[in-house]
């Protein structure tokens, strides 16, 4: 046996770090219109690791994202997961192993599995793909990407993304460290604007569902200014609801807002995931900017954090490196000044089980500027 998949219910996936595979993000994403499925996959402990010797097996947890895409025809959707990692040289055999075991349990009208991997980059591994100032500069083509990926694979039938759909690279704080330590490894700018907004009279609390139009009102202010799309107010709610905390084990909620004087200026969700803190969301107003808002409510969600237990905390997406050029490079500077490490993350693989469907999709995700899987 290399490998073995088994169904279990939803609200029996085991809690992990990455909020994106618990039982909180299956009733999150059911609310959605998606349909979740959980799985427990046994693998053969060489599978992941050649050199390991046989008989020895792994365990996890792995949830699936059904979404259909017209009346007909759905995709399978595996957010950040799964969560175990292969050597790089059995990455592919252990997705193709994975993805034809799991083809009988999905939707015969299924035309792919789509992996957001959770997975250090392997190029990000190899100094050839830093400049000389030791930053990043993202991963060969496509093409050379999947001749290594399926190298040693039966089918050569993984296919990189046209695009992630979750942050492919972020930024982690250790939270192993004390106070003063977290402060020191900071940027002198940000240290000086988080002390700043304290200073003015920043207050930073923690709210739930009660300040969700507040919350919605700043998020919508937040994505008509940088022009990005919209998630609809509900689903706020379905992230911010009591119940669904109190249901999902380890994973806990929390909607921070800033306010000067009464006037709300910025808000961010944060998700405390077992020993994972992530900054999954940010809002802020274009009023009062000098006074750092932003600052101060990083700094209380990376304080409550590290109060809560987690060891880690996840700043949930920036660009790849400090590319003023680059879209996101806003991010890059705001995040980076916190002390934390890169992490770049292997980004969405495809398996298509429709080779000639597969085709089409694909071509339609390229072409059409306004397609896309939401996640």
């Amino acid at each position: 046996m290399q490998m073995k998949v088994e169904k279990k219910a939803i609200n029996n996936i085991e809690t992990c770090n990455i909020v994106q595979q618990t039982s909180f993000w299956a009733n999150v994403k059911y609310q959605q219109g998606m349909k979740p499925l959980a799985f427990k996959y046994i693998a053969s402990e060489d599978l992941l690791h050649p050199s390991f010797r046989r008989g020895k097996t792994i365990r996890d947890d792995m949830l699936v994202l059904v979404k259909y895409i017209d009346d007909v025809h759905c995709f399978a959707y595996v957010p950040y997961g799964p969560v175990d990692e292969p050597e790089a040289e059995n990455q592919g055999v252990f997705l193709e192993e994975l993805s034809e075991t799991l083809r009988f349990f999905l939707p015969g009208n299924c035309i792919l599995i789509r992996y957001d991997l959770p997975w250090e980059n392997q190029w990000a591994l190899e100094e050839d793909f830093f400049d000389a100032y030791g930053q990043w500069t993202g991963p060969p083509s496509s093409k050379n990407q999947e001749f290594r990926v399926n190298f040693k694979t039966k089918n050569w039938n993984l296919v990189k993304s046209h695009t992630d759909h979750l942050p492919s690279n972020t930024i982690f704080l250790n939270l192993n460290q004390s106070k003063e330590n977290l402060i020191n490894r900071m940027k002198p700018k940000t240290r000086y604007n988080i002390r700043l907004s304290f200073r003015k009279g920043i207050r930073v609390k923690s709210y739930g569902v009660d300040k969700l139009e507040t919350w919605y009102s700043l998020y919508r202010e937040t994505a008509r200014r940088n022009n990005i799309r919209l998630h609809e107010k509900d689903y706020f709610y379905s992230v911010l609801e009591k119940e669904k905390k109190q249901s999902s084990g380890d994973v806990a909620t929390h909607l921070l807002m800033a306010d000067y004087e009464g006037e709300y200026l910025g808000a961010m969700v944060l998700v405390l995931s077992q020993k994972r803190g992530v900054y999954l969301y940010g809002a802020s107003s274009g009023r009062r900017r000098h006074l750092m808002a932003s600052y101060a409510l990083q700094w209380e969600a990376i304080r409550m954090a590290q109060q809560a237990g987690c060891e880690e905390y996840d700043m949930f997406g920036a660009a790849p490196n400090g590319n003023s050029g680059h879209p996101l490079h806003g991010l890059y500077r705001f995040k980076s000044g916190f002390g934390g490490s890169f992490f770049h993350r292997m980004g969405c693989w495809d398996y298509p089980l429709d080779p000639e469907k597969y085709k089409l999709l694909r071509a339609k995700e390229v072409n059409d500027q306004n397609y896309h899987l939401r996640n």
